[in-house]
């Protein structure tokens, strides 16, 4: 059966998914889920909301979808800890780090990777399910085939979001909140500038990266029958009535009931952002698929039924049957059982000689029945009657009301005593004690300088896309230098059997190694001979998703620009761990083309192309190698080449250089800074977030 997941932002969220049909619903406790601005729960309310929900067959997925710094771990141990004693189903789970954690601490609890891990194909879900995780949230970016062909071949559950708000980014890759203000949204604090106002080339009151809310509801038999196990409304910030018309009305797709026009209208009313979009799904991006929230009247009538579902309704959710013996000779006796097989004993007074009128079997079925303002149905009663014996209604409820008192009790501590660990040591790398030697990525072969190559780096990194073409620029690469591919941080399943043919050719040049993004890359890698690198998009932020890596097979890691300095310092580096120190920070990985949604065309090879902010902020915006995928990068390029004093003690194997809009000319002009003549500008340059952190 498909299950139905919803939202529960807050208890009465929580209520109102339940009450209109929900299977599950997820939500988060504490600092360490992505919807921080969301009421949430505290740890004390965590068994209540679990208690709830069990008692009426929903189950909880408790969301620890942020990065934890170390300094937090342990908390996030007590976390882990609260939400296995409160009964919680599963773990959603973005860090890396917090996999291995969990899988330590409370190994009967299942795992489901976030949306925010970035899995896209088959080969991410396989390494996820080769970490123990036992279901992946797909990128919301996948075509109906996409999640057709994985469902086929998957080995573990697949999740798929339905409804609600879209990023213009591929999640977990998305750093433009927190470059720009420091709120990070792979720490659950995003400020949304996606939904802000931007021009091309100078500032319009236009909205190139706001997309509207998803809406799959005529799909929902398509998807279960594909083998999708969960489907997912998004919406921990909504309010309740919002999360009560969309679980109803997704409820009754699900169930095979037509999707009526008023229907649509109701999903509207309770939020959209000028109508919805099915573009990814059915794989037509482009202009149509965007829109902005619009202040509209409030559907108060529509408000109002919603509020009603939950404030004052209990839905018959749970089958039970009911099993009696009313004879003179011993006291009347009461079992029940449920769908999961618990059953519920009582008894009552002896049945006296009736001198009126006796009771049937079909009476006491009748008063057996009644359970309204429970979340029980009676689907069955059997019962042996003696006849010409009563026993007064009084006697039947009071009955009828302890075992399904005692009934409530049991579903509510189901899954309460499972194994529980304590935190788990960890075995700390302090890193390498010497200078940090330089490494450099580009883009474009003019920009393998004479100069760039005489300075000998240890390593270069270049894009897959460029062993594609001609390739002589390859015999001038040093000896003493490495040459490294730079796998796109997407390949869809479509694309792998290009992506192989382009790393056969890397390999047939003499290169063996690659820089993956993205854990769905690291056997692609591997399997045609390379040594594999963690890039940024990995988003190692601490030191059990460092040992993580490791444990992946990756031999040199790239550490998270969201993190401070002394936090890098501190952190555990069991492989030779690299940081960004030169160049302008990726913002966003958008599978909508952002040139090609304005002009009809992708033209943004040229380097040219600039989103301008209100404040007058630019932004530009480069192709994702030699896909029409594109990359929003900062206007102001990171600067660290002046503070290589500071950065020798951090226990860094190197500093990468990257090199994106700039020409020859100045590729030149920033490697001479690595010569004691750097020189820091705060109107073109930036520090990024290794000093200001993140929220």
């Amino acid at each position: 059966m498909l299950e139905l997941l919803s939202p529960a932002g807050s208890m009465d969220a929580l209520r109102a998914a339940v009450q209109c049909g929900a299977n599950a619903v997820y939500l988060g406790s504490g600092p360490f889920n992505a919807r921080q601005n969301a009421k949430n729960f505290s740890l004390d309310e965590l068994p209540d909301a679990v208690r709830y929900c069990h008692v009426r067959g929903v189950q909880v997925h408790f969301t620890l979808n942020t990065l934890a710094a170390d300094r937090e771990l342990e908390q996030v141990g007590a976390v882990i800890a609260a939400a296995v004693r409160a009964g919680v189903d599963a773990f959603i789970v973005q860090d890396l780090g917090l996999v291995t954690l969990l899988r330590q601490m409370a190994p009967e609890v299942p795992i489901h990777a976030s949306t925010q891990m970035s899995i896209h194909s088959l080969e991410g879900v396989q390494q996820a399910a080769a970490l123990g995780i036992s279901r992946v949230v797909l990128a919301r970016e996948l075509s109906r085939e996409d999640i057709a062909y994985i469902c086929r071949n998957s080995p573990i559950e697949i999740e798929v979001f339905i409804h609600g708000a879209l990023c213009m980014c591929y999640s977990g890759q998305c750093y433009f909140s927190a470059v720009v203000g420091t709120r990070s949204g792979n720490r659950g604090q995003c400020a949304q500038p996606c939904r802000l106002p931007y021009g091309y080339g100078r500032f319009e009151e236009k909205y190139p990266l706001s997309l509207k809310d998803n809406c799959l509801i005529p799909w929902m038999r398509e998807l279960e029958a594909m083998g999708v196990a969960s489907v997912k409304i998004e919406g921990r910030m909504k309010r309740p009535e919002y999360v009560a018309i969309a679980t109803r009305l997704y409820r009754a797709a699900i169930d095979g009931e037509p999707v009526r026009p008023a229907d649509m209208k109701d999903l509207r009313d309770a939020f959209s952002r000028q109508g919805f979009t099915q573009g990814y799904y059915v794989s037509q991006t482009g202009p149509d698929m965007f829109g902005t929230r619009q202040k509209e009247r409030e559907n108060r009538e529509l408000m109002l039924r919603a509020r009603e579902t939950y404030e004052n309704n209990e839905a018959p959710l749970i089958p039970v049957r009911f099993y009696a013996v009313i004879n003179g000779r011993q006291n009347a006796m009461l079992a029940v059982q449920d769908d999961l097989g618990n059953i519920c004993k009582t008894e009552g007074p002896v049945p006296v000689r009736a001198v009126n009128r006796a009771l049937t079997r079909e009476a006491l079925a009748e008063r057996l029945a009644k359970t309204g303002g429970t979340p029980y149905r009676c689907v069955e009663v059997q019962s042996v009657v003696d006849p010409g014996l009563t026993l007064s209604a009084a006697a039947v409820n009071t009955m009828r009301r302890e075992v399904l008192s005692h009934l409530t009790a049991i579903r509510g501590r189901q899954l309460e005593n499972r194994e529980l660990n304590s935190f788990p040591p960890l075995k700390i790398y302090p890193g390498i004690a010497k200078a940090p030697r330089i490494t450099v990525g580009v883009l474009s072969p003019e920009q393998l300088t004479a100069k760039l190559l005489a300075a000998r780096p240890a390593r270069i990194y270049v894009p897959l896309s460029m062993v594609k073409g001609e390739a002589a620029w390859v015999r001038r690469i040093p000896a003493q230098t490495e040459l490294s591919v730079v796998l796109p941080r997407v390949i869809r399943d479509a694309e792998v059997e290009t992506v192989r043919r382009a790393l056969d050719r890397a390999y047939g040049l003499g290169i063996r190694r690659a820089l993956v993004g993205n854990i769905g890359h690291i056997g692609l890698a591997r399997s045609r001979g390379f040594a594999v690198s963690g890039d940024y998009g990995l988003n190692l932020f601490n030191s059990r998703s460092m040992d993580a890596a490791r444990k992946l097979g990756l031999d040199s890691v790239t550490v998270s620009f969201e993190l401070t300095l002394p936090r890098i310092r501190d952190l555990s580096k069991p492989l030779p761990t690299e940081l960004l120190a030169y160049g302008r920070l990726p913002l966003m990985l958008t599978e909508n083309c952002v040139i090609k949604n304005r002009t009809g065309q992708c033209a943004c090879r040229s380097g040219q192309t600039k989103l301008i902010d209100r404040r007058g902020e630019e932004f530009r915006v480069l192709p994702d190698q030699d896909s029409c995928r594109s990359v929003i990068y900062n206007g102001k390029k990171l600067y660290l080449l002046d503070k290589q004093n500071e950065l020798r003690n951090l226990g860094l194997w190197a500093l990468r250089l990257q090199f994106t809009t700039e020409n020859p000319l100045e590729v030149d002009s920033v490697l001479s800074g690595l010569r004691d003549s750097a020189v820091f500008d705060p109107g073109s340059c930036t520090r990024g977030l290794y000093y200001r952190g993140v929220e």
